[in-house]
């Protein structure tokens, strides 16, 4: 198993402060883009003006409400699943195994019920990039989900050997903007670790080579340059995804259990057959880590004992 916590974080929000005034000179730079005088020491819009204890005016039981029109008031799987390559959910429904719920009304998305290994689970495919997913989350939780699990695809950083494997991700390097809008400036956004632990051991023995360590969480995949990749590598960071470092920042700030898993199975589709997932597009093998989580979760909570 591969263990990437405990390295410094290294001072990050004073880096991310002293830096702001680049980024303002860099706009200055770009002649005919701005056409506002702006502050050279005052923070991007991402950083300033967060109040990160205060309440949302907009909040999803607001939205909920404006489109559920005449439905009635779902009530969703204590656990659920986000799949943002849908291949999971495709295969739930070829084989028959799941149905949707037609009362969710969340935005461009349907909600599916179906059981596993004496389990049951709600799941939305193509949950796709840091925003939409934690868009999700707050719903999910706002109709009494309990656990969200996250297992998506994910670029090859440090090399554990031949795709594909899981990563658990225990925290996530925060290169995406919505993370900064629920916690304050910081480099990782971390998991439970109590809860990662608890997963991990579900999964000792199973089929599924799993590695538990840190993910990029990125909002632009074509931007993943050599250089940002040596950087990550530089950080012990074992895959590149677009969603965990969001959704763990969501549930650090809202006290909801999140755990997200990265299905490393190419490296950047820099090599021919990269995106192989193995039988039956990873899904089988996916269900299993989910299974894994799902047991993982219900034996943290009752360590945890009530509240």
């Amino acid at each position: 198993m591969v263990d990437t916590i405990g390295k410094s974080h290294r001072h990050a929000v004073g880096r991310h402060y002293a830096v702001a005034p680049l980024y303002a000179s860099a706009w200055r730079r770009a002649a005919g883009l701005v056409t506002v005088p702006s502050d050279p020491d005052r923070l991007p819009p991402i950083l300033a003006d967060k109040d990160y204890a205060a309440a949302s005016v907009f909040t999803p039981s607001n939205l909920l409400r404006g489109r559920q029109k005449g439905l009635a008031a779902v009530s969703v799987p204590e656990i659920c699943v986000l799949d943002p390559d849908g291949d999971i959910l495709r295969r739930l429904r070829r084989s028959g195994h799941a149905q949707r719920l037609r009362s969710w009304a969340c935005y461009h998305t349907e909600l599916f019920a179906f059981d596993h290994e004496g389990e049951g689970f709600g799941i939305i495919g193509c949950a796709v990039g840091a925003a939409f997913a934690v868009l999700l989350a707050e719903q999910l939780f706002a109709c009494g989900c309990q656990f969200l699990v996250s297992v998506t695809s994910a670029g090859q950083i440090l090399e554990q050997g031949e795709t594909p494997y899981f990563v658990l991700i225990d925290r996530a390097l925060r290169d995406e903007g919505t993370s900064y809008h629920y916690l304050p400036p910081s480099e990782f956004a971390a998991a439970d670790l109590a809860l990662a632990a608890a997963a991990l051991e579900k999964l000792k023995g199973g089929a599924q080579r799993i590695y538990r360590g840190a993910a990029w969480t990125t909002d632009a995949p074509f931007r993943e340059t050599e250089a940002a990749i040596r950087q990550a590598r530089a950080r012990g960071i074992l895959a590149v995804e677009m969603e965990a470092a969001a959704l763990y920042a969501f549930a650090a700030a809202r006290r909801k259990a999140v755990l997200c898993s990265a299905h490393v199975t190419n490296r950047m589709a820099v090599e021919s057959g990269d995106f192989e997932k193995g039988e039956a597009d990873g899904s089988a093998a996916a269900l299993a880590v989910i299974a894994a989580a799902a047991r993982g979760w219900r034996q943290a909570s009752q360590a945890a004992g009530p509240g």
